[in-house]
């Protein structure tokens, strides 16, 4: 099965088309030959149009009918109708053209006296008929969006895989500096004043410049040590994890490396404190990551702004324009973001927006240093 659809799928779209043209002239000419010229020439502008089937399936559709009118079964229209269904997210619409065409298959032709009770059995049959197109082609579709769906969703736990990861070596990273930071350099830094004390004491030359020595390289020990620990801390990755942290500066970035169809507006003062600029780049980054899991084909907007003495961030994403699954989600992200607001005075906003959507709003005083 898989074989066949791949053998399927490397087949031109322009041959198939010309294909379904030829299959359905000959199916007109079978069935069409007794009509005069001017029946058969509605028709044959039907087939033809079947060319364009892909860029207008509608326009497509609607030149078609004339051949269900003519013709009980008619192989123009039911590809017509497959097109459209397959392309289409339009349900009313479907079933008005499945009527359509079970309407026109109905109408006797040409037109003459009409028994009413066989007409009634024609159009149940030709509506049987016209949706079973209908029906394959949505089914089609359907698969298409679970596909690509399936392949969002492995992304995002091959993302989720990386933050763990990265998340478990920070933390191992960080307990391994509280132990440097609070064992080994209490010990250097004792090492150091007992090594001062001694240096001060002693009478003796040849000790006091030994004390002089072990106390020189107690305190340049204790600067190696802060080095490590700040390197430690920094935040554990495998091409970046010595890198500093990420400010206002690297925000354009993210918005255009995110996945999303996002858009990157307004601008802050340069006075803003680190620690905010992390806050804000922080909250600009789940805000993203959540619209790429949680609404997806959706677009998101960026905006940086200042309140008076406040700033702050504000992503607004619209609604998903395909099919969303649940993915589990513990909304851990949001709570780290709401500490970290409150930590620097400032307030978290999540919920739906009113146009549909879904907005983050970050507020933080200017002056958080």
């Amino acid at each position: 099965m898989s074989r066949a659809r791949a053998v399927w799928q490397r087949v031109p779209g322009s041959v198939v088309d010309i294909v379904l043209v030829a299959v359905a002239a000959v199916d007109i000419w079978l069935n069409m030959w007794e009509h005069t010229r001017l029946g058969v020439a509605p028709a044959a502008v039907g087939c033809a149009a079947l060319a364009f089937r892909r860029r207008f399936p509608l326009g497509v559709f609607l030149l078609t009918l004339p051949v269900a009118l003519m013709q009980d079964v008619a192989v123009a229209v039911l590809v017509a109708l497959f097109t459209l269904a397959e392309r289409s997210r339009d349900r009313r619409l479907l079933a008005v053209c499945v009527a359509l065409s079970a309407v026109a298959s109905s109408t006797p032709w040409p037109l003459a006296e009409v028994d009413r009770t066989m007409t009634l059995v024609f159009f149940v049959y030709s509506l049987a008929t016209a949706a079973a197109p209908v029906l394959f082609g949505q089914l089609l579709q359907a698969q298409r969006d679970l596909a690509r769906r399936l392949a969002e969703i492995e992304d995002a736990r091959e993302h989720e895989r990386a933050l763990h990861a990265q998340a478990v070596l920070a933390r191992e990273r960080a307990q391994l500096a509280r132990e440097m930071h609070d064992v080994v350099s209490h010990q250097v830094s004792l090492i150091a004043v007992r090594a001062g004390a001694l240096q001060v004491a002693t009478k003796d030359a040849d000790a006091e410049e030994a004390a002089r020595t072990i106390r020189s390289l107690s305190v340049t020990t204790l600067d190696e040590l802060r080095t490590m620990v700040t390197l430690l801390r920094a935040s554990g990755g495998h091409a970046t994890e010595l890198t500093p942290q990420p400010t206002l500066a690297d925000l354009r970035k993210l918005v255009e490396s995110s996945g999303t169809q996002a858009r990157l507006t307004g601008e802050l003062p340069p006075a803003v404190g680190t620690p905010a600029q992390r806050a804000l780049y922080r909250t600009v980054q789940e805000a993203l990551t959540n619209v790429r899991k949680h609404a997806p084909g959706a677009t998101a907007r960026v905006e940086l702004w200042q309140d008076g003495e406040d700033v702050g961030v504000t992503v607004t994403n619209s609604p998903p324009t395909r099919p969303s699954l649940s993915l589990p989600g513990s909304q851990q992200g949001l709570v780290g973001l709401r500490e970290r607001a409150d930590i620097l005075h400032g307030t978290l906003e999540a919920g739906p927006a009113a146009e549909g959507g879904y907005r983050v709003r970050l507020r933080i005083p200017l002056s958080t240093d």
